[in-house]
């Protein structure tokens, strides 16, 4: 009987074996990941969770009693030391577990700032886990001061839980401006004011020199010569595909773990799905970061392994949530040549990415009816004349069937 092992316990992890099962798999599965809670959504930590909004076990993506009930064996709070492919085995906690297919979903992590410049300093944070936001909740305190470093939208969605809390925030971006490498002008211009309303201090084209402090941070140092005062510091500066496990295993990497389009590494019985993994898309790679693909991926990965040799065909999708504005991305930018801006009511807006006559994807903050439709239109590769896109006057709906 074949037996499945998933070494990552997150997003992608979780749907590979509920979907395995749900699938009618009957094989043994054992899911293993680094950290002691149960598979959870991560996207509200940064959100109603850091808020206080969120109880714990709403996080779970699904029951502790889920895995026992389906006949998963779940080893948590332990960390995959090494892969023998020729052996199809994992060692973990000084153990060999056998495996006949083995599913890498190992997510990405963080990047830290140096030791050099203050990175190890009691009180600076990252935003990725379940116990990095553990760790910085108390310090949400009325008044303090935090300094939030990288102006993405892990930076943007913090300061905006800090600034609702009331905490004097300050964020740092080095590039021209916040959210650059993600997203249009006009979107960077709308968020930059929507924080700069909420009284948040925003200071573009500006690095951080180092940290101060002695042992616990207390100051900072910008590039523009200004120094601050600091309670702690949040850093959202990127992530990294986690590939060591996979490098040291001899598999194929190219900007995460290379896949084929069925979820296949360059093992013909390892498979990888998340963050961790790049695939084929539109006759290059592709390696994404969202939920949506993670479940995706990984129910296709699933379904593969069971023999369906079904293609994973990426359908981008984001969102993000800042004070009372819901941000909803469809489609994939790169290679834009021009914006199209589509105003909606209650001073919702949308701004619609073309190459040429071509809809790419669209940034819709708080108007899902825009949304749903222009995430519909890039699926379908349908690209509506952006005359009619900027017309409010014009009902999107009949674009569809255009």
């Amino acid at each position: 009987m074949t037996k499945v092992v998933v070494v990552g316990a997150g997003q992608a992890g979780a749907s590979v074996v509920a979907k395995l099962r749900n699938k009618g798999f009957e094989g043994a599965i054992t899911m293993i990941g680094e950290e002691p809670a149960v598979p959870y959504q991560r996207p509200p930590l940064s959100k109603a969770y850091l808020l206080g909004e969120m109880e714990l076990d709403r996080l779970y993506l699904r029951p502790e009693s889920f895995y026992a009930e389906n006949n998963i064996d779940l080893i948590l709070s332990n960390k995959v030391e090494a892969i023998d492919p020729a052996a199809k085995t994992v060692t973990v906690d000084g153990k060999t577990v056998d495996y006949d297919e083995l599913v890498l979903t190992t997510g990405s992590y963080p990047r830290r700032l140096p030791a050099s410049i203050g990175g190890d300093l009691d009180g600076v944070f990252t935003v990725r886990g379940l116990a990095d936001v553990d760790a910085m909740q108390p310090r949400f305190t009325e008044g303090a001061k935090v300094l939030i470093v990288g102006g993405g939208y892990i930076g943007l969605e913090a300061a905006a839980v800090a600034a609702k809390l009331g905490l004097d925030v300050t964020l740092v971006e080095m590039s021209d401006r916040i959210l650059q490498r993600v997203a249009a002008k006009e979107t960077s211009d709308y968020f930059r004011k929507l924080h700069t309303d909420h009284g948040v201090k925003i200071l573009e084209s500006t690095g951080l020199n180092r940290l101060t402090g002695e042992g616990h941070v207390s100051g900072a140092e910008l590039s523009d010569g200004t120094t601050l005062d600091v309670d702690f510091v949040i850093v959202g500066v990127g992530i990294v595909p986690a590939t060591e496990l996979a490098e040291a295993a001899g598999l194929e990497i190219d900007n995460g773990i290379k896949t084929d389009s069925f979820g296949r590494t360059s093992d013909p019985h390892i498979w990888s799905a998340g963050d961790c993994a790049s695939f084929p898309y539109k006759g290059d790679r592709l390696r994404l970061e969202s939920v949506g693909n993670a479940i995706d991926q990984g129910e296709i990965v699933a379904e593969n392994i069971m023999g369906a040799e079904t293609p994973y065909t990426a359908k981008p999708w984001f969102w993000s949530d800042q004070y009372d504005c819901k941000l909803q991305i469809a489609g994939l930018n790169a290679g834009y040549d021009r914006i199209v801006t589509r105003q909606g009511a209650d001073g919702s807006v949308s701004y619609w990415y073309y190459k040429g006559e071509t809809l790419l994807a669209l940034d819709a903050m708080n108007d899902p009816r825009a949304y749903m439709v222009g995430k519909r239109l890039i699926e379908n590769g349908k690209s509506p004349n952006p005359t009619l896109i900027a017309d409010p006057a014009q009902d999107l709906k009949p674009l569809l069937k255009a």
